[in-house]
């Protein structure tokens, strides 16, 4: 199989090869760190060029995405442009293939770091969202139970036959999942950080985006030992 199923509080989920999150009890779709218009924002900012195809490789792999699951609802974890002004200056046929995608369906722009959600678009404009047992907003908060958040681009490396390989993954437990970035261009958190490492549960797995994905214990990828979270 293609992909990587779990359940969080109750609800049964499943990681798709592209990162996506499709929760089919309540058809929706969930996607996070988009950071359409990169290469816009990186040339802007700095003056150097990229290649600009970032934003129509995202909105591909989120079209076939769609294609693939017919959610009634779409929702986009935050960090969906990479700023505000990547927002404005989305070409007008990136524009269209969006909206074409956001029609006839509900669609949720939670709030990140690098943008407040495209205004000027569609759709409705959250800080968080709760659905069911779960709750979804950008940022995961320390404590937090039954959260899906992204913000972080969790990346994990393994050795295997003399050789490194990284890859984007999302890290699960009992209390959380934090989605890896879906955007072509972003770069990535090592799973390994501290930061990650105080969030998740002694128990938790990252899963390594392929074809299958391939899930291991956050705890072999560490490189030292951690004190039980289990009283959290």
């Amino acid at each position: 199989m293609n992909s990587y199923s779990f359940t969080l509080a109750g609800a049964a989920l499943t990681l798709l090869p592209s990162g996506a999150l499709l929760w089919s009890a309540e058809a929706m779709l969930v996607v996070s760190d988009l950071h359409l218009g990169k290469s816009e924002r990186f040339a802007r900012r700095t003056g150097t060029l990229l290649p600009p195809y970032e934003t129509r490789e995202t909105l591909a792999r989120l079209d076939a995405d769609i294609q693939a699951t017919a959610p009634r609802t779409v929702l986009c974890l935050g960090d969906s442009f990479d700023d505000a002004e990547a927002a404005a200056a989305l070409a007008e046929e990136d524009l269209s293939w969006l909206t074409r995608l956001m029609a006839g369906r509900s669609w949720l722009w939670i709030e990140g770091n690098h943008d407040p959600g495209p205004l000027a678009l569609g759709g409705s404009h959250l800080a968080q969202h709760r659905a069911g047992p779960l709750t979804f907003r950008h940022i995961a908060e320390p404590g937090a139970e039954a959260e899906i958040s992204g913000h972080y681009h969790p990346k994990a490396r393994l050795a295997a036959r003399g050789e490194s390989l990284t890859r984007p993954c999302l890290l699960h437990d009992a209390a959380r999942a934090i989605l890896p970035a879906y955007g072509a261009y972003t770069g990535g958190l090592s799973c390994a950080d501290p930061v990650l490492l105080s969030l998740m549960r002694e128990d938790a797995r990252a899963v390594l985006l392929g074809a299958p994905p391939r899930a291991v214990p956050l705890i072999s990828l560490s490189g030292r030992p951690r004190a039980s979270t289990s009283s959290r």
